[in-house]
């Protein structure tokens, strides 16, 4: 070893721990007081935020087709916005009436400038879109989960326009008040306004033009300025108002004088309140009512804003249960999972801790060393969380399990400090050569250094690929990188101050047994006789190492992958598609039999539905697209699972729709990745928007033929039904029609338009200009609407222009500024990742048109881009690992054999692998960098004792220092061993309960490697550091 390197400042350190033990001990008191209160106070949440920064912008567009919107309003927004700097995505949709954009910036990006930047785009864009379309707006800023609760409203006694007015004025204002409240989205009742429906007749009957009706609306309900008046000593406001607040006092508005009389609004039109044509719906266990949905705001923390949610809620509660309204707060909660999740990783937590401490009572069997050695296990806690805790990370499930992962280590480094200090004690009380204990404890903290520090420095640096890894896969796993190298750095300051001091303060003058403890004493009884016997057998037993070896390793190419495994929230998010251009009736028909179905699967609690979109929320769903919330009871993960089937199974009779099931974090993190809620994506990228469709069909096909291929879909499919009103120039030449004209009067029929607004209290309702329901139902209507020409005739709209029926899309997608037609799906049975592989060759069949081409998105792509990154820092990391290793070790061969022993760990893993369903996740591959760390540390534990036998206590290199070393090294080696694996015990048996879905496999990972790389370096590797190690004292042959 190279001695110099780092023993004087570590001898400083250590010295200083044991001259000023009062003060350490004391300070490690304060820290744990402190790291107790900070913990009290801790945020916590199910995932860290994980979504890039992203900004949405929706622009309304009335009355606008979809290849309308598109070209109106979605490309000029584009063209405008695209020169923003540190855009990493840009995606669009265009729908009937409405454009949404979404821009995702670089994960390092600021997001406020990010945002100022685009609206000072959108503002100097405004003046240039199409009179009619409104100002486009981005949207409230919100948490990578969003949604934090989500209630309903139904009523007996209340109609849907009641429920749907007390939810926008009176639900809506107070929540938005909630501190963390982003925004409130509502979905289904019907929005209450004052419609004036003119009837057509009417309008000939009394020669009226429609826009003569609606110029008259306008200036009824005008609100108009008056100024003031000066008086001697005043000045006086005036205000006019007009009492409008009734549909009486509409009707009762002058058109004009006809024969001495004269003619009202009531003449012409009927004049009510009704609903706004609807552009969704919701039921609530299958009985019509209101969804509210409440997104936090960005950065919010999720458990914390939903019971501040709830507070105000249960201030509500009374008046609305004295309206008659019944309020359901169990739709979704996702800050049950959350609880669920981080009470399930802490119990992991707690029940490794205490196998941890059975394993170092049972090994030590003295109250004094194992009180020192665990006093590392919640001062190293208690540190990486007040340090999480001042940086503002919170205690999620991710560093919750990187904390769950590391309790095995935490002690490790005390272990080796108190064993070795403990057991050189012991020698100098036997020899009595007069030498002060806290020289001997400096002594023997200062020959396990190379176990204690440089181990632990391979460990960070083995963990540094983790806190790397790109995109959504590194902001999911940093935390727990962060949260397990905090924990870790703070074990190696424990045990090289605390522990030292606790040493010096309860062991000198103590009884130091010579005898091992029972369980000790008997391990290394039988320890002896095994080394020798592989040494016997050397050649035969490194033979099956060999085989074992190469056999592990042959599995590992056979395994698929997948970015996170499935989440066991509780709770299911399941898509529902029909035809485009299906009625909300008719959705909310089908969703009655699916809640009928699902009600009859056992684990199922509560379904709730929602059809179409919401005003100004992201989502851009048509009348045929419902989102069905599935709320199960609580359940083990086994239970889950057999849910989900059971769903599925219950769904598969219900014909002539679409289904995708998913969970709530699993669907927004893979909408993170690619922008759809599946698993994988495929973009079809083209010119025409005909083409594009036939060739999505196409491919969507061929998806269906892969194996493990379910849910497919087109995430715009064409067959839209539209009525298309072509008007003819000559006709409108011959009539003396201006086209502008007939085309508002055909707006104003059909779509209605507002003339202004009615005030009630602070309550705001539109007056709408509109045909009567009964006159736009059909085909036949719109031909007959009457258009009075300049000349006084009246015209049916059919002789002006080709009214007739076609087929249309519902949306137009964009990636990147170019037309896209985008292909679901998810993937059943198999990975994810093999799947895409075989994908990839049946689509390489198709034949495309010119200019058109395929890419590959959703998780697969993440994964692939994760694991090639981490795999390239993961080689550096190597590098760098060798690099200390060298000095470390300070000769190749010793270098070679500890690295002999990662393949023997690697095969470990993958026979684990292979025995929990052969898939690797992104965990399973942190897993394997930690497995490396903990399998480095062992071996560098023991060649540093075979250096100090040989270098410091005059030994010479043979069996018997090989045998001796290993002897010596047995219960550190096999005590931090335990320790790991037993640490780890929980999250592996319990990998498929909720919160513990992705440390899990990395457990097993670790627990089969840990157990393979412990047995070689314990059996085997004493016997090849006799034949190809090098220890000597300097001019020493080795």
């Amino acid at each position: 070893m190279r001695d110099g390197l780092h023993a004087g400042w570590l001898a400083a350190i250590v010295g200083f721990s044991l001259r000023h033990r009062g003060v350490v001990m004391t300070l490690a008191v304060l820290l744990a007081a402190y790291g107790l209160y900070m913990l009290g106070g801790a945020r916590y949440d199910v995932f860290p935020e994980f979504a890039p920064p992203q900004v949405n912008i929706q622009t309304e567009a009335p009355g606008l087709a979809p290849e309308q919107v598109e070209v109106l309003v979605t490309q000029p927004i584009e063209n405008a916005i695209s020169g923003v700097a540190g855009i990493a995505a840009l995606r669009s949709q265009s729908v009937q009436g409405l454009s949404v954009i979404t821009i995702t910036f670089d994960p390092d990006s600021d997001i406020w400038r990010d945002r100022q930047t685009v609206n000072e785009r959108l503002a100097a864009l405004a003046t240039q879109l199409p009179r009619g379309v409104q100002v486009p707006a981005m949207s409230p800023l919100t948490s990578s989960s969003s949604v934090v609760l989500t209630i309903g409203l139904t009523s007996t006694r209340r109609s849907q326009m009641d429920l749907r007015t007390l939810a926008d004025w009176t639900l809506k204002p107070r929540l938005l008040a909630v501190p963390g409240v982003a925004k409130v989205a509502i979905f289904g009742g019907e929005v209450r306004e004052f419609q004036i429906q003119v009837r057509p007749e009417r309008l000939v009957k009394y020669d009226l033009a429609l826009s003569e009706v609606l110029d008259v609306a306008r200036r009824a309900i005008g609100v108009r300025g008056a100024g003031f008046i000066d008086t001697a000593n005043q000045r006086i406001v005036l205000r006019t108002r007009l009492r409008a607040g009734s549909t009486d006092d509409l009707a009762r508005t002058v058109l004009r004088q006809q024969d001495g009389a004269n003619l009202t609004l009531g003449d012409v039109a009927d004049v009510r309140e009704a609903p706004e044509p609807p552009i969704g719906a919701a039921l609530i266990g299958g009985t019509p009512g209101v969804q509210v949905m409440i997104s936090g705001q960005y950065g919010a923390n999720t458990r914390e804003v939903a019971e501040a949610v709830e507070q105000a809620l249960a201030g509500l509660r009374p008046s609305l249960e004295g309206q008659g309204v019944e309020l359901h707060e169990d739709v979704f909660r996702p800050a049950d999972f959350i609880a669920v999740a981080t009470r399930n990783v802490a119990h992991s937590l707690l029940f490794g801790g205490i196998l941890v401490v059975v394993v170092v009572v049972l090994f030590l069997f003295n109250w004094r060393t194992s009180v020192i050695a665990l006093s590392a296990i919640p001062l190293s806690l208690l540190a990486a969380t007040t340090v999480m805790a001042q940086w503002g990370i919170s205690l999620n499930t991710m560093t919750l399990g990187g904390l769950a992962i590391a309790i095995g280590l935490l002690v490790d480094d005390a272990i080796i400090v108190v064993e070795n200090v403990y057991r050189r004690l012991r020698e100098h009380r036997h020899r009595a050569d007069g030498t002060p204990a806290p020289q001997v404890v400096l002594a023997a903290v200062l020959e396990v250094r190379s176990a204690v520090v440089y181990a632990t420095f391979i460990i960070a640096v083995v963990f540094l690929p983790v806190l790397t890894m790109p995109g959504l896969a590194g902001r999911l796993f940093s935390p727990l990188g962060t949260a397990y190298l905090l924990a870790t750095l703070a074990s190696l300051l424990v045990a090289i101050t605390v522990t030292p001091a606790l040493c010096l303060a309860l062991l000198p003058r103590s009884a130091l047994p010579e005898r091992d403890a029972a369980l000790a004493g008997w391990l290394k009884a039988r320890y002896g006789s095994l080394i020798a016997g592989v040494e016997r057998r050397y050649r035969a037993v490194m033979a099956a190492v060999a085989l074992l070896t190469l056999a592990g390793l042959a599995m590992s190419p056979f395994f698929g992958g997948s970015f996170l495994p499935e989440l066991k929230e509780g709770h299911y998010i399941l898509h529902m598609s029909a035809v485009p251009g299906t009625s909300i009736a008719e959705s909310l028909r089908i969703g009655r039999l699916v809640t009928d179905e699902l009600m009859r699967v056992p684990a199922v609690r509560a379904v709730s539905q929602r059809v179409g979109r919401a005003e100004k929320a992201d989502d851009t769903n048509g009348t045929h697209y419902s989102e069905i919330d599935v709320a199960l009871k609580p359940l083990s993960g086994e239970e889950t699972e057999r849910a989900q089937a059971d769903i599925r199974a219950a769904l598969a009779g219900i014909p002539g729709v679409g289904f995708a099931l998913k969970t709530f974090l699993t669907e927004r993190v893979e909408e993170t990745l690619s922008g759809y809620t599946a698993a994988v994506v495929v973009n079809l990228y083209g010119n025409d928007l005909d083409t594009l469709d036939a060739e999505a069909q196409h491919v969507a096909r061929a998806l269906g033929q892969v194996a493990g291929a379910a849910e497919v879909q087109l995430q715009s499919p064409p067959g839209s039904p539209e009525l298309a009103v072509r008007l003819r120039p000559e006709a409108l030449a011959r009539w003396g029609f201006d086209p502008g004209e007939v085309l508002e009067a055909v707006e104003t029929a059909f779509q209605g338009s507002v003339a202004g607004q009615v005030y009630d209290g602070n309550r705001v309702f539109n007056i709408n200009v509109i045909l009567p329901p009964a006159a736009r139902r059909s085909i036949a209507d719109v031909r007959a609407l009457p258009l009075r020409s300049p000349a006084g005739a009246y015209v049916r709209l059919d002789q002006l222009a080709d009214v007739y029926a076609t087929a249309g899309r519902y949306a137009v997608l964009h990636n990147g500024a170019r037309r896209v037609q985008t292909v679901t799906c998810n993937v059943a049975g198999r990975d994810v990742a093999s799947f895409v592989a075989e994908a990839r060759t049946h689509l390489a069949k198709l034949n495309l048109s010119p200019g058109s081409y395929i890419e590959f998105g959703g998780t697969a792509g993440a994964q692939a881009a994760a694991m090639r990154t981490l795999l390239v820092h993961a080689l550096l990391a190597a590098a760098a690992i060798g690099l200390m290793l060298w000095i470390v070790l300070g000769r190749l061969r010793n270098l070679a054999l500890v690295l002999l022993n990662l393949p023997f760990a690697l095969a470990g893993g993958v026979v684990a692998v292979f025995a929990s369903g052969g898939g690797i996740s992104l965990g399973s591959l942190v897993g394997f960098v930690t497995l490396f760390g903990i399998t480095l540390r062992n071996s560098v534990m023991l060649f540093s004792h075979y250096e100090h036998l040989v270098t410091v206590e005059g030994m010479a290199w043979s069996w018997e220092a090989a045998a001796r070393g290993a002897m010596e090294r047995l219960t550190p080696i096999l005590m931090t061993a335990l320790a790991t694996a037993l640490g780890l015990l929980p999250l592996a048996i319990g990998g498929g309960d909720p919160g513990r879905e992705i440390e899990g496999p990395m457990a097993l990972v670790i627990l089969g490697g840990l157990f393979t790389s412990t047995a070689l370096n314990l059996l085997v590797m004493p016997s090849l550091a006799l034949r190809f190690g090098w220890f000597a004292r300097d001019g020493q042959a080795g």
